[in-house]
């Protein structure tokens, strides 16, 4: 039986060494950063447990030091590095005073969307919804050209279509998706990783 190997995505998570700077995918959603000092620290809000247990290994692995807690939300539950100095060139990159909004050399990848896909990615009636930070509207044209530079063009839904987030629609985008964010983690329902 012959087996024949995965060709791999030139911009998979296969494709390079996790980072600190993958954390970009988590702004380009609904994360948060702040800066202290030389230092930053990134967090974002999250619906299920599952998804803290997902984030913590995935920031554990990029040699940050997370924590998590409950948020005023019923429901809701927060996840948040420490403040880090391999978090700093982040901080500098996306905030333009207190306001959050990628730097002009942002893009995406399977590592920042594979984050992106386990804080904020949902399946929905249509594709694939990825959530987009509500108060975030000046950052929402350039997060969707960097999602369809990786082959995913996506349509913008509004708050009163379930957003904002980015829906990915069509087989071929939605198998596209699946092979960039790689395989499910293992606290992750079945139907909610993309594949």
């Amino acid at each position: 039986m012959s087996l024949t190997p995965r060709q791999l995505s030139l911009f998979g998570v296969e494709a390079r060494e996790p980072t600190p700077g993958d954390l970009a995918g988590l702004l380009a959603g609904p994360g948060q950063v702040v800066r202290m000092g030389g230092t930053a620290r990134v967090s974002v809000v999250v619906d299920a447990a599952w998804r803290v247990h997902v984030l913590v290994a995935e920031l554990t692995g990029r040699g940050l030091a997370p924590t998590w807690s409950p948020t005023e939300v019923e429901g809701h539950l927060g996840v948040r590095t420490s403040y880090s100095t391999a978090l700093a060139g982040l901080g500098v990159a996306w905030l333009r005073g207190a306001v959050k909004r990628p730097p002009p050399s942002f893009f995406l990848d399977g590592r920042r969307l594979r984050l992106w896909v386990a804080a904020a990615g949902a399946p929905d009636e249509s594709g694939f919804a990825l959530r987009l930070g509500a108060n975030d509207e000046g950052q929402w044209d350039q997060v969707g050209a960097a999602l369809a530079a990786v082959g995913l063009p996506a349509a913008l839904l509004g708050p009163r279509a379930g957003g904002p987030a980015y829906r990915v629609t069509g087989r071929r985008r939605l198998a596209r998706l699946a092979e960039l964010v790689g395989d499910r983690p293992l606290p992750a329902p079945g139907e909610c990783w993309p594949g």
